[in-house]
């Protein structure tokens, strides 16, 4: 009996072994290629003074990491061009995470439809783990969620 019980045991363990690697194998495949390039956290260091950390912390929400540079390369035509985005901040509330947009007087949102996807959508797509994105503007005190479902 006790020869059988071990190779019972040693059966379980291969068993639940090779379905974990199978989970591991099945989700690397189907997640995008850039999925684990932007590390969250490893952004410009707080300023404790900012306008725009203050009124997300007297909002409720805790600021993780300050601004994000991503450089974007393209190719048009076979000629390099170079590029970036910008992410502000990421700021948490009640575990859930948020990409951060800042007002800016030379960049006015358009709050339809179009002029929102066209504007936040692709950092929605660049972070799918972020709940959503705030769009804050510190002179009218006013923070915006903006959540796309795709």
């Amino acid at each position: 009996m006790d020869k059988y019980g071990d190779w019972l045991i040693m059966l379980v363990a291969s068993a639940l072994l090779i379905l974990w690697l199978f989970r591991l194998f099945h989700r690397w495949l189907h997640e995008p290629a850039s999925f684990n390039r932007l590390k969250l956290g490893k952004g410009v260091p707080l300023d404790p003074n900012d306008e725009n950390i203050l009124f997300l912390e007297q909002s409720g929400y805790h600021v993780v990491s300050g601004k994000h540079r991503i450089p974007i390369q393209i190719d048009l035509d076979g000629q390099e061009l170079d590029s970036r985005l910008y992410i502000d901040y990421i700021a948490e509330l009640d575990g859930e995470l948020y990409v951060v947009k800042t007002a800016r007087d030379r960049m006015p949102m358009d709050w339809t439809g179009s002029g929102i996807r066209d504007r936040l959508l692709v950092y929605a797509l660049l972070l799918p783990k972020c709940q959503g994105i705030l769009f804050i503007n510190v002179k009218e005190r006013s923070i915006r969620k903006v959540v796309f479902q795709l």
